[in-house]
C-alpha cells in the first residue's frame, strides 16, 4: 500500500512538472494560446527553406517549432510574421513574441532588447569569387581586398584577426556585400558559415567559401539567439526550453540535417 502511494505521488509530482513546463508561457505571449515567431523577409535557405517557415523545413524553421513543442504550444498555434534585421533590434514594443533571424548575441544589442541562451554558434565562412589557387590560411587573406557588413560581428574579425594589408569597405546589408564582390570592387567578405554557402551555392555565379574559423579559434563567436522584447517575460520560457533541446539531443540532430553541408569546408589555418 505504501508503495503504491509512493508511486502515485510521483507520478503526479512528475504530471505536476510537465504542467508546469507546459504552462509558462501562458499570459506571456502577445496572443494567449498563440506564439508568434518572426523571421526574415525573406528568409533563406538554410535557415528558412523556399521562404515558407510555416513548412517547419530549414533550420531556424525547425527550431522554432521544436522550441514551441517542447513550450506545449500545438504546431497549429504558432503563428509567423516578418521583420526586417534593422528595425527588430531597435528597442521598443515588437509585433513577435521571439524573432529568429541569426541575431548574434552582443552586450550593445542586449542593452534595448532580450536574447534567449544559444540555439547555435556559427563560424564564420570567407566567401571569395573568381580567384583561382587560393588557400586557406591567414596569410593568404590578408592579401585580398574585403568588404564587411557594418551591422554585424565580421567586422571586427576582418579588422583585428585577419588584418588586411588593404582597409576594408564597408557596407550596410549583404546584398550591398555580394554586389560590390560581383563587381570586382572587393575579392572576399566574411559571413557566417550557412549564409556563406547559400551565397555561394545561389546568389554569386562563380562564388565558392575558401574557409571556415573553427568557433574556438575565436575570442568572440558568433551567438544565435531568439531576439525579444527587452523584460519580456517569456524568456525564462524560452530560456528552459532551449536548454531541454539541447540536453536531449534535439538541436544536436536539427543541425546535422539542416546545416550538414558546412562539414566540408576546410579550416582556415
Amino acid at each position: 500500500m505504501r508503495k503504491r502511494l509512493m508511486v502515485s505521488v510521483l507520478t503526479a509530482m512528475l504530471a505536476s512538472g510537465v504542467a508546469a513546463a507546459q504552462s509558462c508561457h501562458e499570459g506571456k505571449t502577445l496572443t494567449a494560446g498563440k506564439l508568434t515567431i518572426a523571421t526574415g523577409n525573406p528568409a533563406f535557405y538554410p535557415w528558412v527553406i523556399d521562404d515558407a517557415p510555416e513548412s517547419g523545413e530549414g533550420f531556424e524553421a525547425a527550431v522554432a517549432y521544436a522550441l514551441a513543442a517542447e513550450m506545449g504550444i500545438a504546431r497549429d498555434d504558432v503563428v509567423w510574421t516578418r521583420t526586417s534585421f534593422d528595425q527588430a533590434i531597435q528597442p521598443g514594443a515588437k509585433d513577435f513574441d521571439l524573432n529568429m533571424q541569426q541575431f548574434s548575441i552582443t552586450e550593445q544589442r542586449d542593452q534595448v532588447v532580450d536574447f534567449s541562451i544559444p540555439y547555435y554558434t556559427a563560424p564564420m565562412a570567407v566567401l571569395v569569387r573568381g580567384i583561382d589557387g587560393l588557400v586557406p590560411e591567414m596569410e593568404t587573406l590578408k592579401g585580398l581586398k574585403w568588404g564587411v557588413v557594418a551591422s554585424t560581428t565580421a567586422l571586427p574579425v576582418v579588422l583585428q584577426t585577419i588584418a588586411p594589408e588593404e582597409s576594408p569597405l564597408v557596407y550596410d546589408d549583404n546584398i550591398n556585400t555580394v554586389e560590390a564582390m560581383k563587381a570586382g570592387q572587393i575579392d572576399a567578405a566574411l559571413f557566417d558559415l550557412p549564409t556563406a554557402l547559400y551565397l555561394a551555392a545561389v546568389v554569386l555565379e562563380g562564388g565558392q567559401v575558401l574557409g571556415q574559423f573553427a568557433p574556438e579559434q575565436s575570442d568572440n563567436p558568433d551567438h544565435f539567439g531568439a531576439l525579444m522584447t527587452e523584460g519580456n517575460p517569456l524568456k525564462e520560457c524560452v530560456d528552459t526550453a532551449l536548454a531541454t533541446l539541447k540536453e536531449n539531443g534535439t538541436l544536436a540532430a536539427i543541425e546535422a540535417e539542416w546545416l550538414q553541408e558546412a562539414t566540408g569546408v576546410p579550416l582556415i589555418r
